[in-house]
């Protein structure tokens, strides 16, 4: 396997810079060190050195919707972005609600090899919220499916739920859910409130999300599961799961990208490149994520990364799909909302975009300590550089990002899976 040595890297953003030897796929060295004749080196000239990012929350669309997204292309866009691990939601075309699909899926990951693919396996057949999925099968296959969403649909029925929570603890699995209560949501299309009734939106009320996750947080804590709650939106979940953690329920929670920076106030613009599943919120929505991922309410940032096929964005916001890109440009909003505002050093960025999501996933080779002995996952990022968001350049096959034009601060500048170079200098190797 080839050396590698990162020299003048920042750990954490900590302290003086250091030089750090990567063989055979781990960190073998730490200081400064005399290059070894055969090692690539990658000249970090007092770049932060983290270790490689995590994200819960991805949509590959493969199989059945390759005109957005493939396994490959967000693959690069991941490894890009700086991610070393993704989990790709179970939404697809079939569902991956069977040992086969999450088996295909976990297959081409390893064929591109670009970053590690992990399918997320669907709660109940066909995402409809009745009947349990092949859990156990997934579970147990090649693909050791580790969380399980039907992300796009809630599971709205309690019992479906309850025994959906009560399986996962004897396979020491994750349900994550996407807390929406259908009934309180059918026909709406932007955050309830005086924007969306004055540009003529049905309102998208804050307590679909809410009484869900207070109902899931109640029956997880008598099944003894673990919950994982994705993409929270609003200052009443804040509540809740502040509550539930108080009271020693194991649930944890996500937070996008899009949700920490972005407010209803896009709305004005009527483009659907700015509809989202949950909608945008209101501004003070977005102060209280932010501090509650400061805070540890919130664990970790999750990407939601959606591409979408130009025809089921470039229509009227009410047929428009919803979602956003969201791999490549993850670590710059965080810059841009966390540390920049000073809720979030270096470290924090570690804690929310590696270790804590890692740790909810259970991968023992992720979001490690950056350690001599410990798996070479590892991202370069260049805190002072800045780029310009263009969505036809991005790797995915899908260009719709919010942030087109936009300035953002922070850029990869290499990504490295097990020690070998996934990407550099913007370019997949």
């Amino acid at each position: 396997m080839s050396t590698t040595v990162i020299r003048g890297a920042r750990l954490y953003g900590d302290g003086d810079p250091v030089d750090v030897l990567v063989a055979d796929g781990i960190i073998a060295e730490i200081g400064h060190l005399a290059v070894p004749g055969d090692a690539e080196v990658i000249d970090a000239g007092g770049q932060v050195l983290l270790p490689g990012f995590v994200d819960l929350h991805t949509h590959l669309r493969e199989p059945g919707r390759e005109d957005a997204e493939t396994v490959e292309t967000g693959s690069a866009a991941a490894a890009l972005g700086g991610y070393t691990a993704v989990f790709a939601m179970a939404n697809t075309d079939p569902v991956a609600d069977n040992a086969l699909v999450v088996e295909h899926v976990w297959r081409r990951g390893r064929e591109i090899g670009l970053v590690d693919v992990h399918p997320v396996g669907a709660v109940t057949v066909g995402l409809r919220g009745e009947r349990l999925a092949e859990m156990g099968t997934m579970a147990k296959s090649v693909a050791g499916v580790r969380i399980f969403s039907d992300d796009g649909h809630c599971v709205a029925d309690p019992l479906v739920m309850r025994r959906a929570l009560e399986y996962s603890t004897a396979l020491g699995t994750v349900i994550a859910q996407h807390a929406e209560e259908p009934r309180l949501t059918a026909g709406a299309q932007a955050h309830e409130g005086e924007r969306a009734s004055r540009l003529g939106y049905a309102g998208w009320p804050a307590s679909a999300e809410e009484s869900i996750v207070a109902r899931d947080c109640v029956l997880a804590r008598h099944a003894g599961a673990r919950l994982h709650v994705c993409h929270v939106s609003t200052t009443g979940t804040v509540d809740v799961l502040s509550w539930a953690k108080g009271l020693g329920i194991d649930v944890s929670a996500e937070v996008t990208p899009h949700h920490l920076l972005l407010t209803d106030e896009r709305l004005e613009t009527y483009d659907p490149v700015n509809k989202v599943n949950p909608p945008l919120r209101s501004e003070p929505d977005v102060d209280r994520l932010r501090q509650a991922l400061a805070d540890g309410v919130l664990d970790c940032v999750a990407t939601d990364h959606a591409p979408h096929a130009a025809q089921d964005k470039d229509c009227e916001w009410q047929a428009a799909r919803p979602g956003m890109l969201g791999l490549q440009t993850a670590l710059s909003i965080v810059v841009e909302t966390m540390v920049r505002t000073g809720l979030l050093d270096w470290r924090g960025v570690a804690r929310v975009m590696s270790e804590r999501p890692a740790e909810i996933a259970g991968l023992p080779d992720q979001g490690r300590p950056l350690a001599v002995g410990e798996p070479a996952n590892v991202v370069l990022v260049d805190p002072d550089a800045e780029w310009t968001v263009r969505g036809a350049e991005l790797a995915s096959i899908a260009a719709n990002t919010p942030y087109e034009g936009m300035r953002l601060p922070a850029v990869v500048s290499a990504t490295l899976l097990r020690g070998r170079i996934t990407s550099r200098e913007g370019k997949i190797v």
